[in-house]
């Protein structure tokens, strides 16, 4: 009976492994320059909540990218310019 369990373990670690590589082969890092146009991602929709609505908001345009992934986005509209976490973006 162990040894039924130990080889379902071992199988499920070698499945999770290969799903692992297969996940992190997918996933393309972001890029960012100065003047792209991005859209933001806002987390705060309390006003307005509903499945339809867009989380995304923008575009804004790239003024500088930090390390780290910082980046300064300017607002076209207003004109501007505020920090903000390279992961929040989508080119």
């Amino acid at each position: 009976m162990d040894e039924i369990r130990n080889e379902s373990y071992e199988n499920a670690k070698i499945y999770k492994e290969k799903m692992k590589e297969i996940h992190d082969k997918n996933i393309s890092g972001k890029i960012f320059e100065p003047r792209q146009e991005v859209l933001l991602f806002n987390n705060r929709l309390r006003l307005f909540p509903g499945k339809l609505r867009s989380k995304w908001m923008g575009p804004y345009i790239i003024e500088k990218v930090y390390h780290y992934g910082a980046v300064d986005i300017k607002d076209p509209k207003t004109g501007k310019i505020f920090i903000v976490n390279g992961l929040r973006l989508k080119p």
